[in-house]
């Protein structure tokens, strides 16, 4: 009771109320399990004791948003989490030998997952709901906006570092008359490209962005550079220097971080994205400047706020077919992750950043579209 006791002062102090009565913001079905998990093995154990339903919550990513806001993260010190700390710090857990870890993990665990939970283009990346109501508008706007930042006519080529499942090389290619190519580490998402975009003159390839060839106008990275790991941030960047033509512009759209540290959450890492890391600005800023002017920077991270809970609505709706495939387990799983980053951002732990890069500056300067 000790243990558990301490725990339920440190989740007070973040205005959060723990117990076993339902009026709780955390139920906890078995204290001493909670206790055990959260203080041997922190963000872990916490993240595992709730997919094992040792506790519960109404309100999951109201309870992170708060717990953020408070750093409840940095005053729990596991021991048990140490040789995890050690691993990220020595070795390059995103070498070319893991690059399609994560596709096979993560992106190939069932289109029906994703089309239950997206937009009808399956764009897994944040929306702008800038004038939007809705999920579908949201990422609507905001594959336009990268077309009208990076300035697309008719006729140039493009390159899709990571296109997922092709939404924004689809509507480049549609709306703007740009020819795109596009690669990506998942299986399924050549499966699903090749089917939905058929018609398309798209040209797309499974392997890894180290191995890219060829020169374009225009290169676009949503959502990818999370997956590139702080030790190959400046193969990254001398590989779009590489593709990107002289007088060529490069979009970046990727989640960032203030923490300047090498770690990443251990459970994200272990059930949600395996080798993913969130860069910080100066990580980014470091790698990038040798290659690049950064014309541009935006931050819209709450927008990912909305856009996590549209998709748990989504996969929450339609569990009930998904279930056939999917167990409990899975469920718990995927709805921690979907609202404990929906909190993250809505407490700004986390951001969502596009830059706009130019490799030798843009004469007379670069104008933002909005």
């Amino acid at each position: 009771m000790k243990n558990f006791n301490l725990l339920a002062d440190l989740v007070a102090s973040a205005g959060v109320s723990i117990g076993t009565d339902k009026h709780n913001d955390i139920v906890i079905n078995d204290k001493h399990a909670f206790s055990q998990a959260v203080l041997q093995q922190g963000t872990l154990g916490l993240g595992e004791s709730y997919m094992a339903g040792i506790w519960e919550s109404e309100q999951l990513d109201d309870v992170f948003y708060k717990f953020l806001r408070a750093d409840i993260g940095g005053k729990v010190k596991p021991l048990k989490l140490l040789p995890y700390a050690i691993k990220t710090r020595l070795f390059n857990l995103q070498k070319t030998s893991r690059a399609f870890t994560v596709g096979e993990q993560h992106y190939d665990l069932g289109n029906d997952l994703y089309q239950a939970m997206l937009d009808p283009r399956m764009t897994y990346t944040c929306g702008y709901w800038q004038d939007a109501n809705n999920l579908e508008q949201a990422q609507l706007n905001k594959l336009d906006l990268i077309c009208r930042k990076l300035k697309l006519e008719p006729g140039m080529t493009l390159l899709d570092i990571g296109c997922g499942w092709g939404s924004f090389i689809a509507y480049a290619a549609e709306h703007y008359g740009v020819k795109c190519t596009g690669c990506t580490i998942s299986k399924q998402q050549v499966a699903w490209i090749k089917n939905k975009y058929a018609h398309l003159p798209l040209e797309f390839a499974l392997q890894d962005y180290r191995s890219l060839e060829g020169q374009y106008d225009r290169i676009v990275s949503v959502g990818m550079f999370e997956h590139v790991g702080y030790k190959n941030f400046a193969d990254y960047f001398k590989v779009a220097e590489r593709c990107l033509k002289d007088h060529g512009l490069f979009l970046l759209h990727t989640i960032g971080k203030h923490a300047q540290t090498v770690k990443t959450d251990p459970w994200i890492d272990k059930y949600i994205f395996p080798n993913g890391y969130i860069p910080n600005m100066t990580q980014l800023v470091s790698a990038a400047e040798k290659h690049f002017v950064v014309e541009d920077l935006h931050n819209f991270g709450t927008d990912y706020d909305k856009t996590l809970t549209a998709w748990f609505n989504n996969f929450d709706q339609h569990w009930p077919q998904l279930s056939k495939r999917y167990n409990e387990r899975f469920y718990r799983m995927w709805k921690y992750y979907l609202l404990s980053c929906a909190g993250a951002f809505r407490a700004r732990d986390l951001q969502l950043w596009q830059w706009v890069l130019s490799k030798n500056g843009v004469a007379n300067g670069y104008t933002r579209e909005s």
